[in-house]
């Protein structure tokens, strides 16, 4: 156990120095750019905002309900099943019908059911109806479909808050699903919350309508971005679905903000055929029931790209080209709970941790040189050891700190300590017995070894769980525990043995105490 070759020795150091410098960099806080890695603070260190969004998932059931309407009176009409008083409520569909046996086959038939499909994970159908007599029925969804729109207007709602909170530029944002409804949003270091509220509390409908008086599809009467009353027609020509990209530009004429966008094939398509259609007409340009812009169409837009102004700062026009890339969220999103961690705050708990972490490993220090002399200094070295590979494979990795992770680096001083403890007091053990020196160390580090991995490997197993299963503040204290279990165990068996050895073979037998 004490032997070691050069080339054993040499791996070791170069390994200890090579994560070391990271470490060193990171505490210094100097720019490199070849090593750009640093330690993220977590929101309870640097401060920043909580955010606890709900979302609404009432307008969706709506608006859900409403798009079946076509495909059930579809469905009855090829099966000659006669209906009528056809009535669309809030969530649910009413009508009468001839034949309701024969409706319930086609309503619950598993083959190429696009009107009510069957939901395997529940083994249910989408659909529901009841009878509320003669002959009348009511169709709504059932609780497993109800269910399934909800998680997944939460999952797409999800991914839509991280595109738009990765687009404002937040490093190490979380965000994550709390219950059936909400998302938890965690800004560490956020500087302006109320533009991020104002940004995640817009669906960004967008749509593309013409203005007109006259339309087979009804007309909505909706304020222009001028206070203008204008009649817009209910059919969507083209959707925000149809934007590929947008991005905010400076029109050269008068420098007015602007976002220009681009369109897929299918929206360059639509779009051309519309402009063509109705040169001289207005387009409507519609976010969240509001007219943004209503420019004229002087000519045709074939190429696939256009323009949006409407007397926008250029912040607005920022904000504006971010909501329409991230996509529209499915349902609107409510703040339920909000609060904001000042700086000074997070500054304290770093001082608080920061405090503790050196009262402790002087106190470490004192101990195990009083305790095992120039052991223990050794059993030192190897804890300085640690902490720099520690905080140096937190900065290769990236990861974000928090002030359990601090709790976690103080953990792991306490496991590297008791790791050494238990080889010195087996070589204690092995000394009195074991005439030779060099064999008491040996056989004290081989019979330390097994125990000093089973107290190790069960703690890192208990942190793999905590990092699974946990969220937040709770994994982050799961990353340093386990890193700073990996690291003891390289400093106690490689490093600190290493160092040992040299102690006790350049001693030439002469009395050792422990």
């Amino acid at each position: 156990m004490l032997n070691f070759s050069k080339i054993n020795v040499l791996t070791i150091y170069l390994l200890f120095f090579f994560i070391s410098i990271f470490s060193v960099l990171n505490l210094q806080n100097i720019e490199n750019k070849f090593i750009e890695k640093k330690i993220n603070l977590g929101l309870d260190l640097q401060g920043g905002s909580y955010l606890l969004l709900e979302i609404n998932s009432d307008s969706l059931i709506e608006e859900k309900i409403q798009s079946k309407v076509i495909p059930i009176k579809k469905l009855l009409k090829e099966n000659s099943i006669n209906f009528r008083d056809f009535k669309i409520n809030e969530k649910s569909l009413t009508l009468n019908l001839d034949d309701i046996d024969k409706f319930d086959l086609l309503f619950k038939s598993r083959k190429d059911n696009s009107v009510n499909p069957y939901i395997d994970n529940y083994r249910s159908y989408e659909l529901e109806y009841k009878e509320i007599g003669n002959n009348q029925i009511n169709i709504s969804f059932s609780k497993f479909g109800l269910l399934t729109i909800n998680n997944s207007a939460l999952k797409q709602s999800i991914e839509i808050v991280r595109r738009r909170i990765d687009d404002v530029g937040t490093k190490e944002p979380t965000i994550l699903q709390r219950g059936e409804k909400r998302i938890l949003v965690e800004l560490p270091g956020l500087k302006d919350p109320e533009r991020i509220k104002a940004l995640l509390g817009k669906t960004a409908q967008l749509n593309f309508r013409l203005v007109t008086d006259n339309n087979e599809f009804g007309t909505d009467e909706l304020i222009s971005e001028n206070g203008e009353k204008l009649n817009i027609s209910k059919r969507i020509i083209m959707s925000g679905e149809n934007l590929i990209d947008a991005q905010p530009s400076i029109q050269n004429q008068n420098n007015e903000p602007t976002v220009s966008f681009t369109l897929d094939r299918l929206g360059a398509q639509k779009f051309g055929r519309t402009t063509t259609d109705n040169v001289g007409k207005r387009l409507a340009i519609v976010l969240d029931g509001e007219i943004i812009s209503a420019p004229n169409i002087n000519e045709p837009i074939t190429a696939g790209n256009g323009m949006i102004s409407g007397n926008f700062s250029f912040q607005e026009a920022t904000d504006l080209a971010l909501l329409l890339r991230s996509g529209a969220l499915p349902t609107p999103l409510t703040v339920v709970e909000e609060r904001t961690v000042g700086p000074d705050l997070g500054e304290d708990s770093i001082k608080s941790g920061v405090t503790s972490l050196i009262v402790g490993f002087i106190l470490v220090i004192l101990f195990m040189m009083y305790k095992y002399k120039i052991f223990g200094i050794i059993a030192n070295a190897s804890l300085i050891a640690n902490l720099l590979m520690l905080i140096g494979v937190l900065t290769i990795l990236e990861a974000t700190l928090t002030l359990p992770g601090i709790a976690g680096i103080i953990l792991t001083v306490g496991m590297a300590v008791d790791a050494n403890v238990l080889i010195f007091e087996r070589i204690r053990e092995e000394l009195k017995t074991e005439k030779s020196i060099i064999h008491a160390f040996d056989s004290g580090y081989t019979k330390a070894k097994i125990t000093v991995l089973d107290a190790n490997i069960t703690t890192l197993i208990a942190a793999i769980i905590l990092f699974a299963f946990g969220s937040g503040p709770v994994k982050g204290f799961a990353i340093t525990l386990g890193i700073g279990i990996i690291t003891t165990l390289f400093t106690a068996y490689f490093l600190a043995r290493h160092l040992t050895s040299l102690v006790v073979l350049n001693t030439k037998n002469k009395e050792i105490k422990i």
